[in-house]
């Protein structure tokens, strides 16, 4: 009974490991093909949700941060929007709507400068898409609590 479940725990990890990998070498437009569940070598999995709001609040070696105030600001616009692609996912997890609470603090200066000198509502997006994305987290874990209750 315990060998096929921790067989089944191990091919996850090493199929999340391989998706770490890929994700690493993504680009932004990658990644929103990723999320939208376009790759065919890849389907979206809650993991890669996961690595790819890693990669965006990640650090590199000289402490600068995925994206910076002086990126172009499609660059920031495509990361903000793939931030609201990931929280209307299906596969979002509770640890993921951690990441994208840390994403939303790390980048609250950027995401201020950008909506004011592109007259945008990216602060105000981007907080209601966490929102609703921790409802729909909740409301998962609700639904997953009945019916393991059901089956037992």
């Amino acid at each position: 009974m315990f060998k096929g479940i921790l067989n089944k725990k191990k091919e996850q990890d090493s199929e999340c490991l391989e998706l770490k990998e890929k994700i690493s070498q993504m680009n932004l437009s990658e990644m929103r093909l990723y999320v939208n569940d376009n790759l065919k070598s890849y389907a979206i999995s809650e993991c890669g949700l996961k690595e790819i709001m890693n990669r965006l609040i990640s650090k590199n070696e000289s402490s600068k941060r995925f994206i910076e105030s002086d990126a172009m600001d499609s660059k920031i616009k495509k990361a903000f929007d793939l931030f609201m692609l990931i929280g209307e996912s299906k596969k979002m997890t509770s640890a993921t709507t951690k990441l994208m609470e840390e994403f939303i603090k790390l980048y609250s200066d950027l995401i201020l400068k950008f909506d004011k000198e592109n007259k945008q509502i990216y602060e105000s997006k981007l907080k209601k898409c966490l929102i609703t994305a921790i409802e729909n987290v909740t409301k998962m874990a609700s639904y997953k609590n009945k019916s393991d209750l059901l089956e037992r």
